[in-house]
């Protein structure tokens, strides 16, 4: 297993304690489709924020799903401009993520965090991305699909932070 645990958009980025040492922990693995980790949403952090961020959305996505279009693990849109980070499980539960913050679809139709989970033999890429917007609230339904949100979220997208860790089973 192997992780970024610090990445950069200029003087915008992002780290996670728990991916810092170079790969998921048991911790963060996914409870379903064959894994047996724990499911509990990474710590995220961020700095250097740029000039007229009002939100932020996290997003996590498995570009290497055997899907033909990837697979959305976590979407959290409207995180508030004054927050800098997410804690340990605060994709699995609304009351520790920052007020106002809203846990969207993933692509099981769950909103909330799925962990990884590769299919056996084969090394996924998860890229985590937090991206500052320029407005308040993203103008989608809390129903929206990943592709919406984030296709909505370019369009006011200031900057983006990304890490990519790669995951094996």
């Amino acid at each position: 297993m192997i992780a970024a645990g610090t990445a950069r958009a200029g003087d915008f980025s992002i780290e996670s304690a728990e991916l810092a040492g170079g790969a998921f922990d048991r911790a963060q693995v996914s409870d379903s489709f064959g894994c047996h980790g724990r499911n509990i949403s990474p710590s995220i952090r961020w700095s250097g924020v740029p000039e007229g961020t009002q939100s932020y959305l996290l997003t996590m996505f498995d570009a290497d799903a055997p899907t033909g279009s990837g697979f959305w693990h976590w979407v959290v849109a409207d995180i508030p401009a004054l927050a800098h980070g997410l804690a340990p499980g605060s994709g699995n539960d609304v009351a520790g993520l920052p007020a106002g913050a809203v846990p969207m679809k993933n692509d099981t139709g769950h909103a909330g965090y799925l962990g990884p989970c590769p299919p056996q033999g084969d090394t996924h890429r998860y890229v985590i991305t937090l991206t500052a917007l320029k407005v308040a609230k993203l103008p989608v339904e809390r129903d929206a699909t990943p592709a919406v949100v984030g296709y909505t979220a370019h369009y006011q997208a200031l900057a983006k932070a990304t890490m990519t860790v790669r995951l094996s089973r």
